[in-house]
């Protein structure tokens, strides 16, 4: 199976050697010969004689890292005086802080920014609530959710174990979108608690990002926190994952010339993103969509099916095929991985019509390593950094959320998604989309201001609909 080195796993050899032509060449070459794919070069420290680097080398993981190190090691006249990892290292410590807007230069600031000038803020905002987003972080603060049930690539770890994710994506928030977040890792296995935890710390939020909480529950969370709360909610791991697919989608035609009507889409994985990947993919125009879970294709009359997929067999499926994953993929049009790691190879998919659009999300490895699809697949797009096309949820959270903030809106609504699929799709030029280029990269500083833009014009229309995101199953 073939994969590809990723900063993910990227470890950092500082080595010791003889400041001598050739050398540096030399140990270069080791390490690609052991298949490390070699980023950073930095110089740590030299002498008359001798060189001192830090290496910053992409691995597969754990054992090829630990291979090359050893490969490092043993080349003649070279001192392997340190190695880390450097993903763990950026962890030190945790990765937010907590910093002040009002610098408190003397007693009078002190004064002001507490005891006693701020009693006088306390009760404006109980005489009127509606002053809170004015006078707290309630104008740009948002809560990440979580129980750690369905941490993305990784399962049920827990609440505590999710930490690190939860601070990333209110990292993500901060740096792409200016809103500040913070993570409310909810250490509980009941959905009544985590609804209840959810409630009742709103009022110190101007939204709420519910984050890796698994289905069925979160069909339930996500509606009944809205329901109960004043403030927008949203699900990303559904609706974020489902409008940037949709942005994908809709460049992803132009590219292949597909007509979406024409097209038939199989998704594989039928949990919280595939239940809102494939209402997003009819929302946008798609054919047909064929979703399947571990017992193969969901369709009307098969037993045991959940409320969501109850769902997902009356609108999806038309002809009510059943089958296989491998069987239903035959002359499908677009393949739509949101499950688990190397589920396929790219034989598996050759069945599929001519020019397919094959989106494998799975993350950290892909459904289908992407190597294996590319010379017959029209447009490939992952969930990795590493690769063209990443399809990432960094796209919709941060500008749907500035839009929802900046404008007040109470609710997220699916007008709102569709207009933020369309706004990310637009950001890439018609004539610079290519099967490499189908969607802009989480860096293009455009993304977020056009999502924001799109929530705060659709919140403000006053004739639209605001249909609800969440299910009602």
């Amino acid at each position: 199976m073939k994969t590809t080195p990723s900063p993910g796993n990227s470890i950092n050899l500082r080595l010791r050697y003889p400041n001598t032509i050739g050398k540096l060449a030399e140990v270069t070459r080791v390490i690609a010969d052991a298949g490390g794919s070699i980023g950073l070069i930095e110089v740590v420290g030299s002498d008359r004689t001798h060189i001192t680097r830090d290496i910053f080398v992409n691995t597969t993981g754990d054992a090829h890292a630990e291979a090359i190190t050893n490969a490092a090691r043993a080349i003649p006249d070279v001192e392997l005086i340190d190695v880390w990892d450097c993903t763990f290292k950026l962890h030190e410590g945790g990765k937010l802080n907590v910093v002040s807007k009002s610098p408190l230069r003397d007693y009078v600031d002190l004064s002001m920014a507490y005891t006693p000038g701020v009693a006088r803020i306390c009760q404006a905002i109980h005489s009127d609530p509606s002053v809170a987003r004015q006078y707290t972080i309630r104008r740009n603060t948002v809560a990440v959710i979580t129980d750690g049930s369905a941490v993305l690539g990784l399962g049920n770890i827990g609440a505590l174990a999710s930490l690190p994710v939860m601070e990333g994506k209110a990292v993500l928030f901060k740096e792409f979108g200016g809103v500040n977040a913070f993570p409310v890792c909810v250490d509980t296995t009941d959905t009544e608690t985590l609804i209840e935890c959810a409630r009742a710390v709103a009022c110190t939020f101007g939204g709420i990002n519910l984050e890796d909480i698994a289905a069925p529950a979160c069909f339930e969370v996500e509606r009944r926190v809205t329901e109960s709360v004043d403030i927008p909610v949203f699900h990303d791991d559904q609706h974020g994952t489902a409008v940037v697919v949709a942005a994908a989608l809709l460049n992803a035609v132009k590219v292949t010339d597909k007509e979406p009507g024409n097209m038939r889409a199989v998704i594989c994985g039928a949990g919280a993103s595939g239940v809102a990947c494939a209402r997003a993919l009819l929302d946008h125009g798609i054919g047909d969509v064929i979703s399947c879970d571990r017992a193969g294709a969901i369709h009307r009359g098969r037993e045991g099916l959940t409320p969501a997929k109850q769902w997902l067999a009356s609108v999806t499926n038309k002809d009510n095929v059943s089958g296989s994953l491998k069987e239903v993929l035959v002359g499908a049009d677009m393949f739509l991985g949101l499950s688990g790691p190397n589920l396929l190879r790219g034989d598996d998919m050759r069945v599929m019509a001519a020019n397919p659009i094959i989106f494998a999300l799975s993350n950290p490895t892909p459904e289908v390593p992407p190597e294996e699809v590319a010379d017959f697949a029209a447009v490939v797009a992952t969930g990795r950094s590493d690769y063209p096309n990443q399809i990432n949820n960094v796209l919709c959270f941060p500008g749907l959320f500035r839009g929802l903030l900046e404008c007040g809106a109470g609710r997220v609504t699916r007008e709102m998604l569709s207009a933020a699929s369309q706004a990310i799709a637009s950001v890439i030029p018609d004539e610079q989309l290519c099967p490499e280029y189908i969607i802009p990269g989480v860096f293009n500083e455009r993304v977020g201001e056009a999502v924001a833009n799109a929530v705060i014009s659709v919140a403000k229309h006053p004739s639209l609909p605001k249909t609800p995101t969440y299910f009602e199953f």
